[in-house]
């Protein structure tokens, strides 16, 4: 930009030291800047004195300065300060340009930062549209692939009750402890002890609690560098889509399951009551009551009840898989797993319990839109 100004201002002072300087300094202007690139014009033949005027005018506030011949001109203070104040006004627009451009760059930068900040600060949660896939999409749907990248975001918890014990399982939402779990794997403990998938036992303690919608958080003390699981968008889940569930089902921790979304939207009923939950689990064996479509499951719910929107699936669900994960293709939590009907609860034979493709989870969103107030320590 500087060279092509200086062309102009050449040949706008025909009138050098010399006297009839356009005839002598030409050739030598001609010689000392002619055009590399092709598409300039050349030097007009005769004197340039009215073209010079519409490339001035691209940069107006130079048309005042002083101008340039071909040979160099006679140097005073004044002509110095001038051509000072001209190179410093003809960089100032790309100086401005790129000083905008960090600002801009900073701006966005400092708001990533801030929205990073919430998602991964404090509440440390991951969420799968900010961060890359837990599977690589060539292993979209592997269910070994699946399970080694989410298995170690998933705990065994034992919850130690006044005429027992209750095993459930749990999942990691925090590098720092916070797990996720159902309320009714807790409800009533008098400790709680859990266990991740490399062996290693953390004492839990009750962060917060929503009997309404089954879920209970717990934060593991001491506890650092665990690795959260990536809580996915249970909006976009489809009957017919792959779904593996892992959990610790009658004690089997890391236990991996597969299947399919079945039904949504399910209607399920569960109990709410404490003593009801202990009575039922009758010290471990994990029949939590529930019931949908008027019918129920494991026993009677009782009178205190809530009911809530479950996602349906007939992935193997045991006693010990409720709160565990539910994944999708992609490695993302899409619902924690709460209630699994269970045939022992009609059988005085405890070899009859097991899955028939009949379990139902809380879906995530659910449990996302309800961290804020477990986080706050409610009870409810």
């Amino acid at each position: 930009m500087t060279e092509s100004l200086r062309r102009s201002g050449e040949y706008e002072n025909p009138q050098g030291p010399q006297g009839d300087a356009y005839q002598g300094a030409y050739p030598q202007q001609q010689h000392a800047s002619t055009p590399v690139n092709p598409e300039w014009p050349p030097p007009p033949a005769h004197q340039p004195m009215q073209q010079a005027a519409p490339q001035v005018t691209m940069e107006p506030e130079t048309a005042q300065l002083p101008e340039y011949s071909a040979e160099p001109p006679l140097h005073t203070a004044g002509h110095s300060e001038h051509s000072a104040h001209a190179k410093q006004k003809r960089t100032r627009g790309p100086i401005a340009l790129l000083a905008a451009v960090a600002i801009v760059a900073a701006a966005v930068g400092g708001g990533t930062a801030y929205a990073f900040q919430e998602l991964t600060g404090k509440n440390d949660v991951v969420s799968s549209s900010t961060t890359t896939s837990v599977v690589p999409s060539s292993k979209k749907g592997d269910v070994a692939t699946i399970a080694a990248a989410v298995s170690p975001s998933v705990v065994e918890i034992t919850a130690t009750l006044s005429n027992g014990t209750s095993t459930g399982s749990g999942v990691v939402i925090s590098s720092n402890g916070e797990i996720v779990t159902n309320n009714h794997v807790i409800s009533g403990a008098q400790s709680i002890k859990a266990t991740t998938s490399t062996g290693k036992s953390y004492t839990a303690e009750v962060v917060g609690t929503d009997s309404a919608k089954d879920l209970a958080l717990v934060k593991l003390q001491d506890a650092s560098g665990l690795k959260p699981a990536t809580l996915g968008n249970s909006d976009g889940v489809q009957v017919g889509d792959t779904v593996v569930a892992i959990g610790s089902p009658e004690g089997l921790s890391g236990t991996v399951t597969s299947g399919i979304v079945s039904s949504l939207n399910r209607d399920v009923t569960v109990s709410t009551d404490e003593g009801q939950d202990q009575q039922s689990q009758g010290g471990g064996n994990g029949q939590w009551p529930f019931s949908f479509g008027g019918q129920q499951f494991n026993g009677d719910t009782g009178s205190s009840t809530t009911t809530y929107k479950a996602i349906q699936t007939d992935a193997s669900l045991n006693p010990g898989n409720s709160g565990g994960a539910l994944i999708d293709a992609g490695g993302d939590i899409i619902g924690i797993n709460s209630a699994m009907y269970s045939a022992s609860s009609s059988s005085s034979s405890s070899s009859d319990a097991g899955s028939v493709g009949l379990g139902f989870a809380i879906p995530i969103n659910t449990v996302k839109s309800d961290l804020a107030k477990l986080r706050a320590g409610s009870t409810s």
